[in-house]
């Protein structure tokens, strides 16, 4: 029997990260065959990113641009991926979570009337402006999507709240944590690969490390300048080592270049996923505005302090594994010495929590995916709700 194709579309490093656990589910399906959509939006890193978890795209549309508007990589990505469904018919079509490209190819695929697929579907901070224009899209993708899997029962009730059909939506866990598992277990079972690991990152020595990622474009400016601040004083004054994975935008880059030279500060390359976690292993704390480190910190029982000030991922808040510090340059300061000087305090936020899945999301997707197209009526049913 001929393997229905799904095309999995990804444009970003989080994106490539939270889908490869599907892409590699589906490639061992007797039935299902996925093919692999690049849209170019961070082209280099996707491609290290599939890497690591040995894949590779299929296609590659190459549509990144120096300085490109959204606006600009949203109409290119809708044209070409419009094209590339019309020439392939998929039997349908997956994005994940929130980025320009997820929401071109919703785009592409409802124009096209490809059945379309969400996962990581039902995520709202309730801030269109809170992360821009993640919020925005989410909303639209929902609207397009004919199949919803939600990570958690929160997301589930919010695209109930929207007018979603509740037969279209399913909780599965989020695909980050089945990647995160994945790597954990490649780091842990190939001691190469950890001593690739150790050998590529700053040696932190007797100091507490603080690792740092921040790079949403609602942050772009002041906010970032005022985080930049807040960790050159808590390098000075505080006895941490801190290491500053630095996001390729311009906006992020410049941001950072006043922490150059710092002796306590390493301002690094993006790094490769199993790179990044095993430097994440390491750290006493986090500070970040990623959605995904908001899922892997407390799944790795590291405290989380979240440069934003609200979150869509709001079980780490409940669970006490995150709190909200913003971007305001004494509320960071405050927030990490208070975790320095109180052990009782650090010892609640790094109990694990696997708050947004149990690693086996992808399984559960795919199963799903071949109920969907068990028959000759399967596309007629995701379209129903398209």
């Amino acid at each position: 029997m001929t393997r229905a194709s799904i095309v999995c579309v990804v444009g970003t490093r989080p994106e490539a990260v939270k889908l490869a656990p599907v892409v590699i589910a589906l490639q061992a399906h007797p039935r299902l065959k996925p093919l692999l959509v690049s849209t170019g939006q961070h082209r280099e890193l996707v491609g290290e990113a599939l890497a690591d978890f040995g894949l590779a795209v299929d296609h590659d549309l190459d549509l990144m641009q120096v300085a490109q508007r959204p606006v600009d990589l949203l109409g290119n990505a809708l044209s070409r991926l419009a094209d590339y469904f019309e020439t392939h018919s998929p039997a349908a079509v997956i994005v994940q979570g929130d980025t320009i490209s997820a929401l071109a190819a919703a785009q592409a695929a409802a124009l096209t009337g490809t059945p379309l697929v969400h996962v990581e579907a039902g995520l709202r901070s309730g801030d269109v402006a809170a992360p821009f224009p993640e919020e925005h899209n989410r909303r639209l993708i929902a609207q397009l999507a004919g199949w919803h899997f939600a990570p958690t029962v929160t997301a589930r009730d919010a695209l109930l709240r929207e007018g979603i059909e509740p037969a279209t939506i399913e909780v599965t866990g989020n695909t980050g944590i089945d990647a995160l598992r994945l790597i954990e277990a490649h780091l842990d079972g190939d001691a190469q690969l950890r001593a690739r690991a150790v050998a590529a990152l700053p040696r932190p020595g007797t100091r507490p490390l603080l690792v740092v990622t921040a790079h949403r474009r609602e942050s772009h400016g002041a906010p970032l300048a005022a985080i930049a601040a807040a960790l050159a004083d808590l390098a000075a004054h505080d006895g941490l080592e801190i290491v500053v994975p630095v996001h390729p935008h311009p906006a992020v880059q410049a941001a950072f270049v006043p922490l150059t030279g710092h002796p306590n500060i390493h301002l690094v390359a993006p790094l490769p996923y199993p790179m990044f976690i095993s430097l994440l292993r390491r750290a006493f704390a986090v500070l970040t505005d990623s959605g995904g480190v908001q899922e892997e910190a407390p799944a790795l029982g590291i405290p989380t302090l979240v440069l934003r000030d609200l979150t869509e991922r709001d079980a780490g808040l409940a669970s006490g594994n995150a709190r909200l510090v913003g971007t305001g340059t004494e509320a960071i300061i405050t927030a990490v010495r208070g975790l320095l000087d109180d052990r009782h305090l650090r010892a609640r936020m790094s109990e694990p929590a696997l708050l947004y899945g149990d690693g086996a999301a992808a399984p559960r997707i795919v199963a799903t995916l071949d109920r969907l197209y068990g028959s000759a009526d399967a596309r007629a049913e995701l379209l129903e709700y398209a």
